[in-house]
Parts: structure tokens; C-alpha cells; sequence
């Protein structure tokens, strides 16, 4: 009982965190207010455009569709968690984070991150089948089981979430509250924390070999057999159909798979914070307004779609 009470003490005795931000420099941060003010907003709506454009057009009313509905959904989610946040301390210059507000901010970006990495897989398998397993595809991706396994996908990243929030809120915060970060993410906080922080190391490695290296596994052994298949078709137009379909979704997995795993998998004693956060930008605050484009610029579908919703069919 003495020791949850001194817990809990411990615990309590950092009210709020510091964020430091990208810079201190106020001439940095209007210009870095106005370029995130633009990819804030250029995200937010080239999601929402692509999202009306699938819902609208019946043709797009596919699997795959149904599942780039949800990526952009967690990208959506994932810049809104960080972004609004690092537009107010640029902005006010006010730095400061309720403790609970951080705890908040890591488990939402968690939940993002992991869903993200999640449903990325689950579009590389769908392309497996589109691509390898052509006449079973439409009983391999019906449609209660791209519900179901979407549903599935979203509540994993939850729960994984909910663990490693619910581990951060047993830490003790008492020499430094400042987070050498431009929003509360777990490596930081875990690097901050006074406590013995093995247990939170051991369940980030966990999550980290299961939802980074295993899906990324997954996705490549994915693309291996898709890679395998396109080159046996004999017709150069047949390749390049086929390579159409999967193209984009190649490019963001890459680009996605490539950051997270260089920012996730070390230990904590080898972060280098100031690094680290351009590399955070990538997959936190570009991915979002970036993903939008590449499947909208490099897809016909997606394209007529559109130009139909904008009035400009």
C-alpha cells in the first residue's frame, strides 16, 4: 500500500510536460507555422476528397478501395493527433503539455501508427490475391471479411495502443519534464522517465518485431510472389497492368516501412532525439499529404473519380 502511495506521489509530481519543438527561432517558426499550416490543410483535404471520390463512384466500390477508405482514415488520424498541437507551439510559443494531455497524444499516435502498418499489409495481401490468386479473389476479399479483418485491424492497433499508455502511466517523471520532441511520443518519454523503464522496453520491442518486422515480412514475401507472377505474364501490356495495380501501394509501403523501422527498432540509449524528429516529420506529417497523391496521381480510376466529383468530368 506505501509503495502505490509513493507511486502515485512520484508520478504526480510532473504536472505537465515541455515540448521543445523543431526550433526556438520566432522567425523559423512563422515561416515552419505557415508550411505545416498548408500541409495540415493540404492533407485534410486531399484525404477527404479521396475518400468522397471511392464513396461516390461505384466502380471504385472494390476491396481495394474499401481499404485505401481506411488508410486514409488513420492518416487523417495520425496527423490530426500530432500536427494541430505543433501549430499551436509554433503559434503561441507556448510549449507546455498537461501530463494526461501527453499520455493521450502517445496513445492516439500509437493507435495510428500500428493501424497503419496493419492495414498496409492487409493491402499488399490483397493484391497478392487480386494479382496470384485471380479467380478466387472475389471469395478470398468478400466483402464480410474486408469488414471484418478491417474492424480487426483497428481494435489490434487499440489494444497495443492501450497497453503501452497504460505501462507509461506506472512511470515516475521527476528530474526533467522537458521532451526533446515536437509531440509526446514514447521513445522520449521512456528516455525522460526516472523509473526503471525495462518492462515499457520489453513490450515496445514486442510490439516492435510484430507489427514492424512481421508485417513488413509479410508484405514483401507479399510482393515477391506478386513480382514472380507479373514477370511470367508474356504480354509486355499484361506487366504493365498488372504492375499499375500495385505500383503506388509499393511506393508508400517503402517509403512508410523504411522510417518507422529505423526510428522503432533500438534500444532507447540509442535515439538521437534532434535526428529523430526530422525522421518523425516523414511518416507522421508528410506520409498523410503525400499517400493522397500517389494513389490519386498514378490511378486512372481514382483520377476520373475526381475530376467527376469537382464538377470537372
Amino acid at each position: 500500500m506505501g509503495m502505490k502511495i509513493t507511486n502515485t506521489i512520484q508520478n504526480q509530481s510532473v504536472m505537465e510536460f515541455v515540448l521543445v519543438g523543431l526550433t526556438s527561432s520566432p522567425g523559423q517558426q512563422t515561416l515552419l507555422f505557415g508550411v505545416f499550416g498548408f500541409i495540415y490543410a493540404m492533407a485534410l483535404t486531399g484525404n477527404f476528397l479521396l475518400i468522397l471520390a471511392i464513396c461516390t463512384c461505384k466502380k471504385l466500390h472494390t476491396p481495394m478501395y474499401f481499404l485505401l477508405i481506411n488508410l486514409s482514415l488513420v492518416n487523417v488520424l495520425s496527423i490530426s493527433v500530432t500536427t494541430p498541437k505543433m501549430l499551436q507551439t509554433l503559434f503561441t510559443h507556448r510549449r507546455a503539455i498537461s501530463f494526461y494531455g501527453c499520455i493521450a497524444q502517445t496513445y492516439l499516435f500509437i493507435w495510428a501508427l500500428v493501424t497503419e502498418l496493419l492495414i498496409l499489409t492487409f493491402m499488399a495481401f490483397d493484391r497478392y490475391a487480386a494479382i496470384c490468386q485471380p479467380l478466387q479473389y472475389a471469395m478470398i476479399m468478400r466483402k464480410e471479411v474486408c469488414v471484418g479483418i478491417a474492424a480487426s485491424l483497428w481494435v489490434v492497433g487499440m489494444i497495443n495502443s492501450a497497453v503501452h499508455a497504460g505501462l507509461v502511466l506506472q512511470l515516475s517523471f521527476c528530474n526533467s519534464n522537458i521532451i526533446n520532441h515536437f509531440f509526446c511520443d514514447l521513445p522520449p518519454l521512456l528516455k525522460l522517465s526516472c523509473s526503471d523503464t525495462s518492462l515499457n522496453e520489453t513490450m515496445a520491442n514486442l510490439a516492435d518485431v510484430v507489427f514492424a518486422v512481421l508485417t513488413c515480412g509479410f508484405t514483401l514475401t507479399s510482393y515477391f510472389f506478386i513480382m514472380r507472377t507479373i514477370f511470367r505474364i508474356r504480354s509486355t501490356e499484361g506487366k504493365k497492368k498488372a504492375f499499375s495495380t500495385c505500383s503506388s501501394h509499393l511506393i508508400v509501403v517503402s517509403f512508410y516501412f523504411s522510417t518507422v523501422i529505423y526510428t522503432y527498432i533500438r534500444p532507447t540509449s540509442a535515439y538521437s532525439l534532434d535526428k529523430d524528429k526530422l525522421v518523425c516529420l516523414l511518416y507522421s506529417v508528410v506520409t498523410p499529404v503525400v499517400n493522397p497523391m500517389i494513389y490519386s496521381l498514378r490511378n486512372k480510376d481514382v483520377k476520373d473519380a475526381l475530376k467527376k466529383l469537382t464538377g470537372r468530368g
